[in-house]
């Protein structure tokens, strides 16, 4: 991982997606009353991101940076791995429909998150996975329903878990093209896989 003091410079404006999303049909910004935000990182953003968007009690999806030290970086620069950000998803949902505990399972259940910095044949820091809470409720949904999975992992010969757990800094907006790019492009590149092991998330957490 970069330190601070090798990460690129970035700058001060933000990319704008001013077009709506191409599969909800809502801005990439909204927020809807009484809604939750979750943000993770598990790989190539392209097929995150489809992993999220059709789920019940998702609102609204996009996929940017985070998690690094570079400003408002483009795409091109977090592929160097110099910004520290990795691939993240933000996930805007409904927890009267959807559990934060629900998304987590999700997110584990649909790729491998034993895999450090990389994902399948995407190798580099911005593809490792990662969890960034908004607050210390989420925190410790997000500590417990990662304990459980690395138990069933375990059981099933995998290794530790390597999934970042993290307090949300900034999430930058990705270039359009990114946004929902396998609704774009149907015969689009995605390297997720998950390891086939479900997440055990119940009533209690």
């Amino acid at each position: 991982m970069v330190t601070p003091e090798r990460a690129l410079a970035g700058r001060l404006e933000p990319i704008v997606v001013a077009r709506p999303h191409l599969v909800l049909g809502v801005a990439l910004d909204e927020r809807p009353l009484n809604s939750e935000t979750a943000y993770v990182a598990m790989g190539c953003f392209w097929g995150a991101e489809r992993a999220f968007w059709g789920l019940e009690g998702v609102l609204v999806t996009a996929v940017g940076y985070q998690g690094g030290f570079t400003p408002n970086p483009t795409y091109e620069e977090v592929c160097t791995g110099l910004t520290g950000h990795a691939e993240s998803v933000k996930v805007v949902f409904d927890p009267r429909r959807r559990s934060y505990a629900q998304i987590l399972a999700h997110f584990f259940e649909n790729h491998d998150p034993t895999q450090g910095f990389r994902q399948g044949a995407d190798v580099g820091t911005q593809y490792r996975s990662a969890i960034f809470t908004t607050s210390e409720q989420q925190a410790s949904v997000a500590r417990e329903v990662r304990a459980l999975y690395a138990t069933r992992l375990a059981d099933s010969g995998y290794g530790p878990v390597t999934t970042q757990l993290e307090p949300a800094g900034p999430f930058y907006l990705a270039e359009e093209y990114h946004q929902q790019y396998l609704e774009a492009n149907p015969a689009g590149y995605c390297g997720l896989g998950g390891t086939g092991v479900s997440c055990p998330v119940g009533l209690g957490i």
